[in-house]
């Protein structure tokens, strides 16, 4: 097996630390490996799936990300992974190359919380085309505004654009015009920059996909990329001025 492909998948969920715990669900009729996630603060939760993994059916609980992610750099990229179980619960993760190998200890998937599942999904007014410009000037505008926490969907007629930073006095702040499949006339709607920036970072190789966002306080974008599809679902943050 590939390291690389294996910290791909972590890093589409971690993202630098923001979700660190997690149950990894690996099914060996379908060759994938599947997860969903949920932000300490709630405000995202996701879903990412991996083709092509050929491994035994297992629940992986994983409660320290950070700490694998370490223990993986050991290795070299061409490894081997076996599970350590009592009965039918995996206890260690072990992993090998040709001249090394290491052992993170396994949590019971019953201690880390379970993301709760969206029972309703609202329309979604706009639609915004994620190219990797916007993804680059994204990155680029938060690593600049570093103290910014939001940015704020703004449309004013048929013209949208997405505001790092905006308050209704004069700030600091990076204007990103962006071009729109779907749009409506909605009030002005903001999310977590932090983790949004993190999302796109961890999905930078896609070449196109779609911010959609509703009204009522929540948005959604879906990557396909080679093996890997994720999904991320933030909620709205309150009170920006």
């Amino acid at each position: 097996m590939n390291k690389k492909r294996l910290n791909r998948f972590i890093s589409k969920y971690y993202l630098n630390g923001i979700v660190n715990s997690i149950v990894l669900n690996s099914k060996s009729n379908s060759q994938q490996l599947t997860a969903r996630f949920i932000s300490g603060d709630k405000s995202l939760l996701g879903e990412l799936t991996m083709d092509k993994w050929s491994f035994e059916d297992s629940d992986i609980g994983i409660y320290n990300t950070e700490q694998l992610t370490k223990l993986l750099d050991v290795v070299d990229d061409d490894i081997n992974i076996t599970l350590t179980k009592s009965g039918d619960k995996s206890i260690a993760l072990k992993v090998s190359d040709s001249s090394s190998s290491v052992n993170y200890m396994l949590t019971d998937t019953s201690v880390i919380n379970e993301p709760p599942t969206l029972k309703s999904i609202p329309e979604f007014e706009l639609s915004i085309d994620v190219t990797p410009q916007f993804i680059a000037k994204f990155i680029a505008g938060k690593s600049a505004l570093k103290e910014t926490d939001n940015f704020t969907v703004i449309t004013d007629s048929s013209n949208v654009k997405v505001v790092i930073g905006h308050s209704s006095v004069n700030t600091n702040r990076v204007t990103i015009p962006v071009t729109t499949t779907k749009v409506s006339d909605i009030d002005n709607v903001s999310f977590n920059a932090n983790i949004f920036s993190e999302v796109l970072n961890a999905n930078k190789e896609c070449e196109s996909a779609t911010l959609e966002v509703s009204s009522e306080g929540l948005s959604r974008i879906t990557f396909k990329i080679d093996d890997y599809t994720s999904t991320y679902h933030l909620v709205a943050v309150q009170d920006v001025d």
